[in-house]
């Protein structure tokens, strides 16, 4: 019985007891024990061809969860192994509930039932399992159990329990935007429940009024941690009642039928626009929680015998066979399908190629849309008599001109579309006058939520692009790194299904006497992630550029803007031309130079430039490279250029202490060292936090004093 009252649906008190023997008379003894003995379940209002077709997946489900214990026994594969045995009912109904092709379903990592259900063959679940080449999910590149199926809308979802909910939403948002018909289904176990960025998710939806629906298959435990351990709520549900416009539906999870008409009734209210529906369903965990775990350590047997009385399948079972919806015959032909259908598709796909090991370098990130080539420095120039715009101006003008070449741009963050103010630093004004809210809108001050959902906008078609401010200023982006790190491998984990075509702008460093949280530099930590690009521009004209790039490319580019650089006087250039784009990897040279060369970005390229004219007055040549793209970075431009004066400094203004300097520095080393007549060195800021008063930043953050001193020292070797 399903409920929306808030009340729980009550547990059946007895069950149908599994048979274990394989013969007839055995298996009609216990069926006949079971019929006699179970709560069964109410069949009324489904004809008896459904129901021999749920009875028929839900048969084969629990076999496939067999097969696959039973290829870890062998060590054949399936190295993760998450049963679903109790969870029969409420999986088997939404995988039917959703439409293929046309509805999203964000599994977790125990749907085995539903992604069957959905439409995944056996053969695809068992390739998903032994990690093979033909895995439809991504080739055998994401851990075991974890199914997909992008060309009917079955989402790959991370590991990261439960961090696809705010994908969900994201995708939901676009389909509202785009005036959809389609509902979004997001499938989660109880104590993902207990993530912060759930709540983000639901309140989101909430105020969004997005067609989502939240199912909850609670079993009562997080691994082997209780469920009230994890909340003070049982029913976990309870914990969402203050949200307006969500519906929440109680309900059996043992019982298809029940599972199946609270679905219906909530993609029905999803899609009338009122708000998210959230399907709280009771289940057991009737084994471990996976392969690794043992749940006789921590549960008592009372309790699994209980479970074992309350199995969802003898039920449906033993509820066919007293309805009258079949015979024992017809039940023991669909059970003998089922197996011969299991035994055909392993004979197809064990043998099957294992992914090629040469393949991991695949699908690592996409192809921009303009990419370096030799001629890229002379092809595309600003133009000297053109308006001279400020570095800030730069990143609006780009921004503005790609919301007009793209009617499927959008932005989202924290201040961006407040009337009048539009943005702390002014970036963004008048994208919020000339492209309306429907475009560029405020987002709760929940970063992960930001970026997550950016991420499920992109899902909705191919030709969306996002560009969001990640936070108002760099320090606050660390909430969003779980769901930076999901983007980052995205492409690579779907074996090019899927990418997150979108931007990630953010205020970055200091100078500004912006203390602890307002002057922190993070490329150091991006370019640790494989997956997206970085990149930094110095100047009007090459923000200008990349921003074209980043925005007209599919994947993701943290964009970060040195914020001390916003109104710049020296960064201004003029305004380049319409075919002016930045290819990513490309560095520039600002000086040139015969004795040493400064390798930096961002801020630090002003004042590499600054020490470089100073180090003229002393009778030393300087040359000075901006990167402006970390992630890749121009090894060829700086590697030449090492060789030729045989000395060099890093300069950046991130700690020093793993900052991308020691990147740079030690591939300098390992590839051009017999070059070289002096040791790399690295100059950045002092590996401590960013005091607010003045004379502490200064004294903190990278000075010109402290790249000349590092240059002179190096010339000097």
């Amino acid at each position: 019985m399903a409920s929306s009252s808030g009340k729980s649906a009550s547990n059946a008190k007895t069950s149908a007891k599994a048979t274990t023997t394989k013969s007839q008379p055995a298996k009609a003894a216990a069926t006949a024990e079971a019929t006699a003995d179970a709560n069964l379940f109410d069949l009324g209002g489904i004809d008896a061809a459904t129901l021999l077709d749920w009875y028929a997946t839900m048969q084969l489900g629990r076999r496939l969860d067999e097969k696959a214990a039973n290829y870890l026994k062998m060590a054949k594969g399936w190295s993760y192994h998450a049963p679903f045995a109790g969870h029969d009912g409420i999986q088997l109904a939404l995988g039917k509930a959703f439409r293929a092709k046309k509805d999203y379903l964000f599994p977790y990592y125990r749907d085995m039932l539903t992604c069957l259900a959905a439409g995944l063959t056996v053969e695809e679940i068992i390739a998903n399992g032994l990690s093979k080449d033909a895995d439809v999910a991504g080739g055998g590149r994401h851990m075991s159990n974890h199914f997909a199926k992008i060309e009917f809308n079955i989402q790959n979802v991370s590991s990261c329990t439960g961090n696809h909910c705010q994908q969900a939403a994201g995708l939901a948002r676009a389909v509202k935007k785009y005036g959809g018909d389609e509902v979004v289904y997001c499938s989660t176990g109880d104590s993902t429940t207990s993530e912060g960025y759930y709540y983000e998710s639901v309140n989101g939806a909430d105020r969004e009024k997005l067609p989502l629906i939240f199912v909850i298959q609670n079993n009562k435990y997080g691994i082997s941690v209780p469920l009230h351990e994890q909340t003070t709520n049982l029913v976990v549900s309870d914990n969402f009642r203050g949200f307006t416009n969500l519906k929440i539906w109680n309900v059996d999870g043992r019982d298809p039928v029940a599972c199946h008409s609270a679905l219906l009734e909530a993609r029905a209210y999803a899609l009338s626009g009122a708000g998210p529906a959230m399907i709280h369903a009771d289940c057991d965990r009737i084994g471990s929680h996976s392969n690794s775990d043992n749940h006789e350590l921590y549960r008592e047997k009372e309790d699994i015998d209980a479970m074992k009385h309350r199995d969802p399948l003898p039920r449906f079972r033993a509820s066919l066979l007293a309805a009258g919806i079949a015979t024992e015959e017809q039940l023991a032909a669909i059970e003998q399908a089922n197996k011969q259908a299991i035994f055909a598709a392993a004979d197809v796909i064990e043998p099957s190629p294992d992914p090629a090991p040469s393949s991991y370098t695949d699908f690592v990130i996409p192809e921009s849309i303009v990419a370096y080539h030799d001629e890229a420095e002379s092809r595309w120039q600003t133009d000297p008599d053109a308006q001279q715009i400020t570095f800030r101006e730069g990143i609006n003008t780009a921004l503005i001109q790609e919301f007009r070449r793209n009617p499927n741009t959008f932005l989202f963050g924290q201040d961006v579309a407040s009337h009048k103010k539009q943005g702390i630093f002014n970036v963004c004004k008048g994208l919020l006058d000339e492209f309306g809210n429907d475009r560029v809108f405020n987002a709760p001050i929940a970063e992960d939520y930001i970026v997550g959902t950016a991420n499920g906008m992109c899902r909705y078609r191919d030709d969306i692009r996002v560009v969001v401010e990640g936070a108002e200023f760099a320090d606050y982006f660390w909430p969003a790194m779980e769901q930076l790190v999901e983007c980052s491998h995205d492409y690579w984990r779907t074996r090019g299904q899927f990418s997150a075509n979108m931007v990630v702008r953010l205020a970055s460093g200091g100078y500004i006497q912006g203390g602890l949280y307002h002057s922190q530099n993070l490329e150091g930590t991006f370019t640790t992630l494989p997956g997206i690009r970085v990149v930094m521009p110095a100047f009007a004209d090459d923000a200008v550029g990349l921003m074209r790039n980043a925005m007209r490319s599919r994947g993701v580019t943290m964009y970060l803007e040195p914020k001390f650089l916003y109104n710049y006087r020296p960064t201004s250039t003029s305004m380049p031309s319409d075919d002016f784009i930045i290819p990513f990897g490309k560095a520039r040279v600002r000086r040139p130079g015969t004795d040493l060369t400064i390798v930096s970005w961002g801020t630090a390229v002003h004042w590499s430039l600054q020490a470089a004219q100073r180090m003229e007055a002393q009778g030393t040549s300087v040359e000075v490279i901006d990167l402006r793209s970390l992630a890749p970075w121009d090894k060829d431009m700086v590697l030449e250029s090492v060789k030729r004066t045989g000395r060099c400094v890093v300069a950046h203004e991130d700690k020093k202490t793993a900052g991308f300097g020691g990147e740079v520095a030690s591939t300098i080393t390992e590839e051009v060292f017999r070059w070289l007549d002096a040791p790399v060195v690295r100059v950045g800021s002092k590996d401590t936090p960013v005091g607010f008063a003045k004379s502490l930043e200064g004294a903190i953050l990278l000075s010109v004093d402290d790249i000349v001193q590092a240059a002179t020292a190096t010339v000097n070797f």
